[in-house]
């Protein structure tokens, strides 16, 4: 590595043009100003060349082949999930609905399962546009009923119907009515009427229903607790009974088993928020079925499959015994979200399905997102009278470096020459 600041030389001293000197005389105001133009400079040519593979994947998308159509569907999601381009999307919307249409009535296989992943990235992009998520919900629906249709192309549709209400609905009814669509689904794995298990649930089958269990978890957090409650206790049986998911904890299937822990605590969760005492007649039980799955080391399980267990459960018997949530914190630039409820802990989890990879750069850009979460307005790089901190470049690290070094030199040579000797 070159060394810098060689000493010796004639006049080095005396240099006006040195490193040093020249970061004294370095205007703040037009330094930041120039590393501001760049960054748009370059953020303006990374969308053009996101958009240019966007328009590439959607002339893609009318092409006989039905392999082509899939990797169109894939690269769309792609894009979508890693960046936020909702003015873009807005002028192409009909355009995508009527792709994502297609694909999930006419398609087969990975084409509708990947139809159903663009779902709900343009509704996240167009902001939880009401109407653009009922367009999709008929199709939806009847691609989850037809049992010609792929175990997985259904449970995708699951998710993406979930999600869609979750961002665009808001008429408790409706929701009330999808839960009831969802609990016809994953009541395959209720236990039977002699409360034994159903052999008949294939582990593909038992990812359908841990899904659709999942999107009726995600419509629960829209419920006021006052109204959910009457539902659950009700003897209109508007929602399944407690008994009814403490029975989905012994299914041979981890996903039912960890989908019907997190459901059990966000059913407690919100009904506790409005009376305190909320199903206390059943906790002993619960906490007794919860305590065997936190504990589970039976070896005909995979480990990792009982180490994820394990963590969910515990989670779930600490909630049942002592009302404490678990708390993650969640950084994305400079911000941070904090997941302190279970309700909020799986709206995250749902969005991040979908997002996959790209949440991170979803929660700092995306707007619908962060009004999702109440992280206010987003942040800009507005410059040195700006809210947001600017991340510094390596040249401005330099610089600073180097006056600091500067400093302590000066510093110390004034008392290097008036040391006192110490006589011994």
């Amino acid at each position: 590595m070159p060394r810098r600041n060689k000493k010796g030389g004639k006049g080095r001293t005396n240099e006006s043009n040195s490193e040093d000197e020249s970061f004294d005389n370095v205007s703040v105001y037009s330094h930041f100003s120039e590393n501001a133009s760049s960054e748009a400079t370059t953020d303006e040519l990374a969308n053009e060349r996101y958009e240019e593979k966007f328009e590439k994947a959607l002339e893609q998308s009318t092409e006989k082949s039905a392999q082509t159509r899939v990797q169109s569907l894939q690269a769309i999601c792609e894009l979508l999930m890693h960046r936020y381009m909702p003015d873009f999307v807005e002028d192409r919307k009909m355009t995508l609905l009527d792709f994502v249409e297609k694909s999930v009535r006419r398609g087969k296989g990975q084409e509708q399962v990947w139809g159903a992943r663009l779902a709900p990235l343009l509704v996240l992009q167009l902001g939880g546009e009401e109407g653009i998520s009922k367009a999709m919900n008929q199709f939806l629906l009847t691609t989850v009923q037809d049992k010609s249709v792929t175990f997985d192309a259904r449970a995708k549709c699951c998710t993406a119907l979930g999600l869609l209400n979750f961002l665009g609905s808001e008429d408790v009814a409706e929701l009330v009515q999808l839960m009831q669509f969802f609990e016809n689904v994953f009541s395959g794995s209720y236990l039977r009427g002699d409360d034994k298990i159903p052999v008949s649930v294939t582990s593909e089958a038992g990812t359908l229903h841990a899904e659709a269990l999942s999107a009726w978890g995600l419509l629960l957090t829209l419920i006021p607790s006052g109204d959910f409650v009457s539902l659950m206790t009700t003897g209109d049986h508007l929602f399944p009974s407690i008994k009814k998911f403490l029975g989905l904890l012994q299914s041979p299937h981890l996903e039912v088993r960890m989908a019907a822990g997190e459901t059990i605590a966000l059913i407690l969760e919100s009904g506790r928020a409005h009376d305190e005492d909320f199903l206390e007649e059943h906790i002993g039980e619960l906490c007794e079925a919860v305590k065997q799955l936190a504990t589970d080391s039976h070896k005909y399980r995979a480990k990792r499959d009982r180490k994820a267990q394990r963590a969910t459960f515990r989670d779930v018997l600490r909630y049942l015994e002592e009302d404490i949530s678990p708390e993650i914190n969640i950084r994305f630039g400079t911000e941070c979200l904090t997941l302190d409820s279970w309700s909020i802990h799986h709206q995250y989890s749902a969005l991040c399905t979908v997002m996959g990879p790209g949440m991170t750069s979803q929660l700092q850009d995306n707007e619908f997102i962060r009004d999702i979460f109440q992280l206010g307005a987003k942040l800009t790089n507005t410059g040195i009278n700006g809210n947001a901190k600017l991340k510094p470049t390596k040249l401005e690290r330099h610089l600073v470096n180097a006056a600091a070094f500067k400093a302590r030199s000066i510093s110390r040579g004034k008392n290097r020459d008036k040391r006192s000797a110490v006589v011994t």
